[in-house]
């Protein structure tokens, strides 16, 4: 089954690093994704940039709507992911309590699943 690790942190939590504790926190997380890559689980892996550079698209009643950020509503932003093939939720958490990030941010587990809720009925 496939799941989706969220990379959640706070928003300009990346300014507050110098030069040399981004490339070292971004180096962690590069070997984190290597290790996914040779243990057979790793699917995607990316680094997002901040809601800074993000645009929002809705479309509400057949017009577009864009806003571009930063969001000044937003607590906290996803600053990457990756997407992995487990063998159980069990495993997927085990594997988010090794990410690096985990450490400054807070690792989100996902399993992926359709854009609707199965029905118990």
């Amino acid at each position: 089954m496939r799941y989706m690790l969220l990379i959640v942190e706070p928003p300009g939590q990346r300014e507050t690093r110098t030069r040399a504790e981004g490339e070292q926190a971004y180096d962690a997380m590069r070997r984190f994704g290597e290790t996914l890559q040779a243990e057979g689980k790793l699917l995607a892996v990316e680094s997002l940039a901040t809601t800074a550079k993000a645009t929002r698209v809705q479309i509400r009643q057949g017009q577009t709507h864009l806003l571009d950020g930063p969001f000044a509503e937003a607590k906290e932003m996803v600053g990457g992911f990756y997407l992995l093939e487990c063998n159980s939720s069990a495993e997927a958490i085990e594997i988010a309590r090794r990410c690096p990030a985990a450490e400054w941010a807070t690792v989100e587990v996902r399993p992926a699943a359709p854009c609707f809720e199965e029905s118990n009925a």
